[in-house]
Parts: C-alpha cells; structure tokens; sequence
C-alpha cells in the first residue's frame, strides 16, 4: 500500500498533468503544491511510484506522467466529485426543461455534456424494456385499418400500422381501447402479457381475430430492441487533444461511428452508479487511449438509460463525473415531470 505522502504526490501529478499538458517534474511538484517535504524526498516518492507502475517517464525529460494504473488510483482513492456552481446548474435546468419532447430532451443532453466536459457525449434513449406504459391510443385509419400508439412514462412515443382480420367498429375500437388501457396503464412491460393474455376471450367471435392481432402487434412493439439508439455529439472535441493519443486518432473515431461498440460502453455502467473506464480497461483496441465515464438515468430510482463521456485518459476527472452525474439528475427529472 503506498503511503498517504505518496498519495498525495500521485495526486499532485496527475493535477499538474492534466493542467499543463507536460511531465511533472519533482520541483516543479514542491513549487506549486504544499507537500511539505524536499524536493529530494518527492524524487524518491516518485521513483516507488513509477516501480510500482503508477507514472512513466515518456522520454528523456525529468518529468512523469500518469499511467492507467496511477489515473485508476487517483479515481478510486483520490478524485472527489467537483460539484458544479450555482450558475452552472441553472444554466442545465433552463437548457433542458425547453426541451419539447424525448428527441429534443437527449439531442440537449449530448450538446449539453459536450460543452461542460469538452469531450465526445454519448446519450442513450430511454430503455423500452425498464419502462412502464402511460397510455395506448387505438385510431382507426379504415374500416379495416388501425393506428396502434404506445406511449411510455419516459415519453418515448411507438407508431405501428395494423391491417385488421375483418373490418373493425368503431363502439368495439372504444371496448378494446378503454379494456387495454385498463390493464395495462401504470404497469411494466414485462408484466403485459400476462394482463392481456385472456382480452380476445372477452369479445365477440367476429372481434377476436382483430384483438389478437392488436395484442400481438402490442406484444411485438414491448419487446423489440428499438431501445437501442442513442446519440452522439462532440467528436470534434477529440482533435483539441490529437497530442495524446500515442499513435493517431483514426482509431478512436472508428471506434465511436460502430454502435454496437458505444452501447457496450454504455451497458458497463450500473444501473444508477457511476462507472470510469480508464485506457486498456476498455476492451475495445481503438479506445485504449481513452476513458470513458458513464452513469444511468432514470425517472425514478431504477435507471431507464445510459449517458456519458468519452475522451483522453488525461481528463479532469472530478469536473467530468461531477458534469456527468449533474446532467443525468436533470435528465431523470425531467422524464420523471413530462
């Protein structure tokens, strides 16, 4: 276990580092912090903490710089989240609270989060599968035609065309509206079927083939994966810092245009807590150079979805967590008041 000096030399490196860009060198550590030791002591702290693997000497300058281990460390044990100013969180509010549906409400978050973290922002749309119905609408198109809408408590709006059976009525298309809605109102996607599974029963013979065909198309609609989509925004941030990717920065971009990739990023974080993944913990070759901070958000305790950051592993890691985990409270209470 490194010493509690130690800890704080780390920690005063991976600061300067992430402030100027340039190796830390042990007087410069001993003129811009208050550690109370020599400059030949911190030399010495320095080397236990490059044999230990937690800072590197990148070239023949006097300077070190963090490794994945020393910036793994200095998050566990030494980052606090930076809470955000007054201002900052008014400014978050009113940006967000303007938004006028689910589109506007994750198209704001990603521009929000790539203006306070200056890195890429990747937001997930709400989880259909963790949501709860608030309404189904049946519209009837044609004799033989409806219009199934399904929408949830996260505001999230499905559309599916149905071709009916046999002609449908508009007195059996109110019975099937006010019995579905009855069900299934409030209740989780997971539990519909069951609440639903005995509805063709309750009609007469004629109406049966079109209810089924509603519920199956409802059924349908429950259970595809259309909740992954997300949204990206700041990609351009990534060439402000085109000095710390070691190679070039073609694979990180790849990596963030493959969906598959951003969601697996996504789905590492809990459900509500804050995940850092740090350089070569992320197992995608084209993201080593980078970390990765995600959080989940919800319009109650349970999280719906998934946003987060993405960029070099010399990042403000306070200031980032504290901007990720301040906008996904925002998210989760406007879902929660729409």
């Amino acid at each position: 276990m490194l010493s509690e000096r130690r800890l704080e030399v780390l920690r005063a490196i991976v600061q300067d580092y992430v402030g100027t860009e340039e190796p830390v060198g042990s007087k410069a550590l001993t003129e811009r912090h208050r550690l109370g030791v020599s400059p030949a002591t911190v030399r010495n702290d320095m080397a236990v903490l490059e044999d230990e693997g937690f800072i590197a000497q990148p070239h023949t300058s006097a300077g070190r710089i963090p490794t994945d281990k020393g910036y793994r460390l200095f998050v566990d044990r030494l980052a606090g989240v930076k809470p955000l100013s007054s201002p900052e969180r008014r400014a978050i509010h009113n940006f967000l609270d303007c938004a006028v549906d689910l589109d506007d409400v994750v198209a704001r978050t990603v521009r929000l989060l790539a203006q306070l973290t200056r890195q890429v922002a990747i937001v997930q749309y709400p989880s259909l599968t963790r949501s709860t119905v608030r309404h189904v609408e049946l519209l009837a198109l044609s004799p033989a035609r409806l219009m199934l809408v399904l929408i949830t408590d996260t505001g999230r709006v499905e559309q599916r065309m149905i071709d009916c059976p046999a002609p449908f009525g508009e007195t059996s298309l109110a019975d099937l509206r006010a019995r579905l809605n009855s069900r299934v109102v409030g209740r989780r996607f997971s539990d519909v079927p069951l609440l639903v599974q005995d509805l063709p029963d309750s009609f007469e013979n004629e109406d049966r083939g079109t209810v089924a065909t509603v519920l199956t198309t409802l059924l349908e609609t429950l259970v595809e994966e259309t909740e992954e989509r997300l949204m990206i925004g700041g990609t351009s941030n990534l060439t402000r810092f085109g000095h710390d990717f070691p190679l070039v920065i073609r694979p990180v971009l790849e990596a963030l245009e493959e969906q598959v990739v951003l969601l697996k990023l996504l789905g590492e974080a809990t459900d509500s807590g804050m995940t850092v993944r740090i350089g070569h913990e992320n197992a995608h070759e084209g993201l080593t150079s980078t970390s990765v901070v995600t959080v989940g958000y919800g319009s109650g305790d349970e999280a719906v979805a998934k946003l987060g950051v993405v960029g070099p592993t010399r990042m403000d890691y306070p200031g980032t967590m504290g901007a990720v985990r301040a906008v996904a409270r925002y998210v989760g209470q406007i879902l929660a008041e729409s």
